[in-house]
């Protein structure tokens, strides 16, 4: 029994801690608007309780914003499975002044997310998307509420209360995954040597792929331009805007 338990915790430990373990390092290459603007229901339309301001986006530069809305992660055995449940960190989307921050959060299958309520109205979490289909109900200010993300896929989060409240939760199939910064700069480290499929994802352009292999010593660096652009007489690029 004891052989037994110690080989278990070996192999658990060979998952977490890879002895031979690279860096995949690339960038999202953005160079026009992708995101349609915001339309927001006046106020007195569809307000309840105290009024509470719209929040505005901080990122003045519209392509940083885009960049910062691409989500990374890899796909293929080599990857393995997610983490045992419980060891992933529970992520946070907050409700605050009438919007959804982040917007756009990648996680982990089998991760949590909480969903607390920071304005002084009630407001509402809830989901119809095929990966996680649930609805917390309406609650007040300065309770949360916790959501198990068990499968992979992507998650449109609404507000039944605030038309405009949408939040997107990418469900990834491993623990190598990652959001773009403004710069479209990311990196996954960690990753054993290995055949991959590396897939970026926007909201609005959907997915991108492209095959990588990740050798010792060396990693693998990646670059995903968005969208794919190419003539009638070009052939398509490995790299794909196929949406699953």
């Amino acid at each position: 029994m004891t052989t037994l338990r110690v080989a278990g915790l070996l192999s658990i430990a060979a998952i977490l801690f890879p002895l031979h373990a690279e860096t995949v390092a690339g960038r999202i290459v953005i160079t026009k608007k992708l995101t349609r603007r915001r339309v927001t229901t006046p106020v007195p339309l569809y307000d309840r309780g105290p009024a509470v301001g719209l929040g505005v986006d901080t990122e003045d530069d519209p392509l940083a914003f885009e960049r910062s809305r691409v989500v990374v992660y890899l796909e293929g055995s080599a990857a393995g499975s997610p983490r045992p449940a419980g060891s992933q960190p529970v992520a946070r989307i907050d409700q605050q002044k009438r919007r959804f921050s982040p917007e756009t959060l990648i996680v982990e299958a089998g991760s949590k997310v909480s969903f607390p309520n920071f304005d002084p109205i009630f407001h509402n979490v809830f989901s119809l998307s095929r990966a996680k289909t649930f609805d917390l109900g309406n609650y007040p200010m300065g309770e949360t509420r916790v959501v198990t993300f068990p499968d992979p896929g992507i998650v449109y989060v609404n507000c039944h209360l605030h038309s405009n409240m949408t939040a997107t939760i990418v469900v990834a199939p491993n623990r190598w995954n990652v959001k773009a910064d403004r710069d479209g700069a990311f990196e996954l480290s960690g990753v054993p040597p290995g055949r991959y499929t590396i897939v970026a994802w926007h909201k609005a352009a959907g997915f991108f792929r492209q095959r990588i292999d990740v050798t010792r010593g060396q990693g693998a660096r990646v670059e995903f331009l968005i969208p794919i652009h190419f003539e009638k007489n070009d052939i398509e690029p490995l790299q794909s805007t196929a949406k699953r």
